[in-house]
């Protein structure tokens, strides 16, 4: 049974996030945690300030949340009758990397699906402010971004960007391991080569591990020549393949830290059009249903 964390902000862009898991995940037995956080509005007007009290204010922000779960409910149960998934609403007066923390470890959670931008739908933010603060912030789950208005494709090309220069543990690639056994999906690894050379040893210990973890799945190791950036490199890779999802690893000097401080005039070119899967560096402090070294001889 997977545990699913879905943040969500009632625009129609989480809504669509929503509908690509309950598709991917559709023939897996599921808990779906579908959360909404809030803090009081803070009135910029010291007159209305004055004349209302703090606990209405409070009581107005829980009644939008809940309500607007209640909507998102009916919406699945109208839309998506499958008896494989369960699903939790949780409406929060919190932080939304607070509470998310805090869900991580209550309900062992084995994925957070969110989509590329939040409720104010504006076209150059890079992912979505709340998305880039989860991926930024959350280091010891897997995070799924989907694009807005993506429509469902089952995926079968999946790339796994990296320069081969950290190693990587069975426990980290899980997530898109059980991917691409799950649908058959083909794993592009793609090294972005910013000039040409010759592996060093550490590079090509790495890439052989990663060959060991990919056994019995179609794989192919490409090497590109960077473009302006790492993004558009990618970008453009993905697009001439037809990839359906493109996965990286977030550590220290990953492409994924990488691509998130680049400036915004080369991220705008980088929206994501298919869905991104950012796997967490989670070394010694993963929880426990995330750390499955021993699984490896099943995953081989």
């Amino acid at each position: 049974m997977k545990n699913i964390l879905l943040p969500t902000d009632f625009s129609e862009n989480s809504w669509n996030a929503i509908r690509y898991i309950l598709e991917l995940y559709k023939a897996e037995p599921c808990t779906f945690h579908i959360l909404n956080t809030y803090t009081p509005v803070i009135p910029n007007n010291r007159f209305m300030a004055s004349s209302l009290q703090p606990s209405i204010i409070d009581e107005g922000s829980k009644e939008t949340s809940t309500r607007g779960l209640d909507k998102i409910l009916k919406r699945i149960r109208k839309t998506y009758k499958n008896k494989n998934h369960t699903f939790k609403t949780i409406s929060s007066f919190s932080l939304l990397i607070d509470e998310i923390k805090n869900i991580i470890d209550t309900e062992s959670i084995d994925l957070i699906v969110t989509g590329t931008k939040g409720a104010s739908g504006i076209d150059e933010v890079f992912l979505g402010s709340n998305t880039v603060r989860i991926i930024k912030s959350i280091r010891n789950c897997p995070v799924l971004t989907i694009p807005q208005g993506f429509n469902y494709l089952e995926p079968q090309e999946i790339v796994f960007a990296t320069d081969f220069k950290r190693y990587y543990s069975i426990s980290e690639l899980l997530p898109l391991i059980d991917l691409a056994k799950s649908f058959k999906a083909t794993i592009r690894v793609v090294y972005v080569q910013s000039e040409i050379k010759a592996l060093s040893e550490i590079q090509q210990f790495n890439l052989n591990m990663l060959r060991k973890y990919f056994e019995g799945i179609d794989h192919y190791i490409h090497t590109v020549s960077a473009l302006n950036s790492v993004s558009r490199t990618l970008e453009v890779f993905a697009d001439e393949l037809d990839i359906h999802l493109l996965a990286m690893l977030n550590y220290q000097h990953s492409y994924m830290e990488r691509i998130t401080r680049e400036p915004v005039v080369k991220q705008v070119a980088f929206h994501t059009q298919v869905p991104l899967l950012v796997i967490p560096e989670l070394g010694m402090n993963a929880p426990a249903h995330l750390t499955k070294e021993k699984e490896f001889q099943e995953v081989k």
